[in-house]
């Protein structure tokens, strides 16, 4: 006696798996595409800002911007400019983003964030920044002692040099501590490459270079 398996069914329970898995694959691409192109018009949208707010400050302070001054700005750079903080780069690295106030969900997806708390660039403290490790910290994983960091602001231009990298557990904030020292701090998620949340956290300290 043969056993006799309906085939119908069976075809039209794999049609239906097949057309939505390729809905949600259909699915998953465009959600993709407009989180880059939305990251892409934000960076270079806050880009042209921070150069044109740069521009008129010049224009106004007669043609003169600080570089690297352990003075704290008399106005700060997230009021003066709607959040914006201004440009990280790491030229050996190839790191240049827009830092905005604030770690949310939506700030880290668009730019890297200002740790709200922390001390802003050219104030006596540690300035935190944070951003995601698969993003536009991802280079981080290669940065070296002595690698130079600049923070481009509305006010001015600050350049710290790294001199340590630290590996530390997700509720750790020691690493944020007040400092009397121009300190910056950046911070992400470790390993680089792990599937899913990251157990640790990668840590970057670096000093602000003297002045000239």
């Amino acid at each position: 006696m043969r056993l006799v398996v309906a085939q119908r069914p069976l075809r039209r329970i794999l049609r239906w798996t097949q057309l939505i898995l390729a809905a949600v694959g259909v699915a998953l691409l465009t959600y993709c595409g407009f989180v880059l192109l939305d990251t892409w018009s934000f960076q270079n949208g806050a880009r042209r800002q921070l150069e044109r707010l740069r521009t008129e400050r010049q224009g106004a302070n007669g043609g003169a911007l600080r570089t690297a001054s352990s003075t704290s700005p008399a106005t700060s750079p997230s009021a003066a400019s709607g959040g914006l903080i201004g440009r990280i780069e790491i030229p050996r690295l190839g790191i240049s983003a827009i830092v905005i106030e604030g770690t949310s969900a939506k700030s880290l997806r668009r730019a890297v964030g200002h740790i709200t708390g922390t001390a802003l660039p050219g104030q006596p403290g540690n300035v935190g920044i944070s951003g995601h490790r698969d993003t536009f910290f991802r280079p981080l994983r290669n940065i070296r002692r002595n690698d130079i960091i600049t923070l481009t602001t509305l006010f001015g231009e600050y350049r710290y040099r790294v001199v340590a990298t630290r590996i530390v557990r997700p509720d750790t904030v020691a690493e944020l501590d007040p400092s009397q020292d121009e300190i910056l701090t950046l911070v992400t998620c470790y390993p680089f490459y792990f599937v899913g949340p990251a157990p640790s956290r990668f840590i970057v300290r670096a000093l602000a270079e003297p002045l000239p």
